[in-house]
């Protein structure tokens, strides 16, 4: 457990790039487990709040927990970013004042300030969570808007239609795969989009990482900080 005793006694780590461990910028980092979802409350964990994982050319990797963040701060293998942009490792970070829309995690002798956004030194890949393909992703995904028409009707309206029909070998994946409100989806039928002559409003594919956001947390991603990574990702 992190624990306020625990961080108090953390030894200081020099400023600069000392710290850097080694090892290849392409060795996957040790960052736990796909983060299992978010609902902001009084009683969240400061440890247990979302941090958003960037790699070393700022793009998105996945989001983790608090706790795990911490862990890689302290451990050299990552940066703290502030709002403004700028890298601080835990020693910098440790010394930043814990504002009023920050949240902080109780220490001995103080309060250490949560970060929002997490930089990795080294690891250069892209990462990409994975996310179940399920009816209420998809819907996620077409921001409960129907892929014919753009109408968004009550969710008890909407349907999941395959593009290509399942009858003639349309397969169920992200890109076959789309919300549609039942008025269209009865239209359709058992045709393609072109044999019905509807037009779809966009080309159905894996979720980006905004949508992606949105999925994982059960709402849009709930941090500014988090917007300029995730578009750009």
């Amino acid at each position: 457990m992190f624990t306020g005793a625990f961080v108090a006694t953390l030894p200081d780590v020099p400023n600069g790039v000392a710290t850097v461990p080694g090892g290849s910028p392409h060795e996957e980092p040790d960052l736990g487990d796909d983060f299992p979802g978010f609902r902001r409350d009084r009683r969240t964990e400061p440890l247990d709040l979302p941090v958003l994982v960037v790699n070393r050319i700022f793009q998105p990797v996945q989001i983790t927990t608090a706790r795990r963040a911490f862990l890689l701060l302290f451990g050299g293998s990552a940066l703290a970013v502030d709002e403004a942009g700028e890298l601080h490792d835990f020693s910098a970070w440790r010394s930043l004042p814990v504002r009023d829309k920050d949240d902080g995690l109780p220490v001995v002798g103080g309060s250490l300030r949560v970060p929002r956004v997490l930089h990795l030194r080294r690891y250069d890949r892209m990462r990409r969570p994975t996310i179940r393909l399920t009816r209420k992703n998809v819907m996620l995904r077409d921001t409960h808007q129907c892929q014919y028409c753009a109408r968004r009707p009550p969710v008890r309206d909407l349907n999941i239609d395959h593009v290509l029909p399942r009858s003639r070998g349309g397969e169920d994946s992200w890109e076959n795969l789309v919300t549609a409100c039942r008025t269209c989806n009865l239209r359709k039928g058992w045709r393609t989009p072109d044999e019905a002559s509807m037009r779809l409003i966009r080309q159905p594919l894996p979720p980006r990482w905004s949508s992606t956001m949105q999925i994982l947390l059960g709402s849009p991603h709930p941090f500014d900080e988090w917007s300029p990574f995730l578009k750009a990702g």
